[in-house]
């Protein structure tokens, strides 16, 4: 049979690889901590659940959502202006996503032709890149230096390339370095877009998974943002809904509008019990957000406090629910680093070049385990020799 060439150049993803290699430790008896996949094990707030479970009894709710129900949308333009004091047309500027990695997935389908140039960070979540190639685009990084705080350096950008560039795609706080933006970033990102008429998308999954105070806003709120781009958000993290696969695209009229258009060809809209649910849980109390934010921060704190006893010093990110750590020295290699650790702990961690040419040097690791557990993997660490304590 003869296939299509379009996935040649993409191998199994690192997730699975890692998957993998975990299965074929538990078979020699080895328990493994895995930190790899950034999935919540937290479970969503029970009014949500409740929300949900109670729409699937409806047999009237199976059929084809085809379009968004006109009260989500309402609610999420009312949580936006709640949020962040942004202001949306819920029919013009909103759509629903069968989750953010559908419309990263795809966005590059409505808005660019194959050939044409679309930027994405340095290093970043798999899907910004992936997406675009699939298309056919030609994708270009942008660098996050460690020098710039793991940020976007605009003047690194090649000005000839960046007139080329349709379509540039950011996201802080940031996976996978977990990176904020600094004040002042996104008027910047504003007028580089305007200066060689790129259309942005700015991925703020993690926009309320901050911690000691840190308050992340919206690209949205930014003068200018709306001519130029479009937002995505989700409640995959904000409210342990990673399963049930819903987000938002929201911002530019016409960049909504063609999304919308493909997506009325590839898709029949999202379940309408989670779109319930994603109402339940917008409209409702607040409080799991809090709660979810403390959960997060402890877990950050007692792995990245016990790390810095053994003798690896980890910056302590602000936000998002990853830890992104430089290898320790005596190594040069991200991937022979992560892989040595696993063998020798169990825990299991991604090693940066997954993410980019830029994550070499770096691994990731997901804060999806209880403080006891993560503790255990501190005390694995130490006691596998491969931290140098000075």
């Amino acid at each position: 049979m003869n296939f299509s060439h379009k996935l040649d150049a993409f191998e199994a993803s690192i997730f699975t690889e890692l998957l993998e290699a975990k299965l074929a430790l538990r078979a020699k008896g080895m328990d493994t901590i895995d930190l790899s996949i950034g999935t919540p094990d937290l479970t969503p707030p029970e009014h949500v659940m409740r929300a949900i479970s109670e729409a699937c009894m409806e047999p009237k709710n199976y059929i084809y959502a085809v379009k968004d129900r006109p009260q989500l949308l309402e609610t999420v333009a009312n949580w936006y202006k709640r949020r962040f004091d942004v202001t949306l047309d819920p029919a013009r500027q909103i759509v629903s996503l069968l989750g953010s990695q559908d419309g990263l997935a795809h966005l590059s389908m409505a808005l660019c032709d194959p050939g044409d140039v679309v930027l994405v960070p340095d290093p970043c979540y798999p899907i910004f890149a992936d997406g675009p190639k699939l298309n056919g685009c030609d994708v270009h990084y942008m660098a996050q230096p460690a020098e710039n705080g793991y940020v976007i350096d605009f003047d690194r950008i090649d000005p000839e390339l960046a007139d080329r560039a349709k379509l540039m795609v950011v996201s802080y706080p940031n996976n996978p370095v977990a990176s904020v933006a600094y004040d002042g970033f996104y008027e910047k990102l504003v007028a580089f877009a305007k200066k060689h008429d790129i259309a942005v998308l700015h991925d703020n999954a993690y926009s309320d998974l901050t911690f000691d105070d840190y308050h992340c806003g919206s690209f949205l709120q930014t003068p200018g943002a709306m001519e130029v781009g479009i937002e995505f958000n989700s409640l995959s993290k904000t409210y342990s809904m990673a399963g049930a696969r819903i987000g938002f695209a929201l911002g530019n009229e016409e960049m909504i509008k063609r999304l919308k258009s493909l997506k009325s060809n590839i898709d029949f809209g999202c379940f309408i019990p989670v779109q319930l649910g994603a109402e339940a849980a917008l409209n409702g109390p607040q409080d799991y957000v809090k709660v979810m934010r403390q959960t997060y921060q402890r877990r950050r704190d007692v792995l990245i406090d016990g790390l810095a006893e053994v003798g690896w010093q980890i910056v302590k990110p602000k936000a998002t629910m990853f830890v992104w750590a430089k290898i320790p020295e005596g190594y040069e290699s991200a991937r022979a680093f992560a892989y040595e650790l696993m063998e020798k702990t169990g825990v299991i961690c991604v090693p940066g070049t997954a993410f980019g040419p830029g994550g070499e040097g770096h691994v990731r690791m997901a804060l999806v385990q209880s403080e006891e557990i993560l503790a255990e993997a501190v005390r694995r660490i130490a006691e596998s020799g491969m931290i140098r304590k000075d």
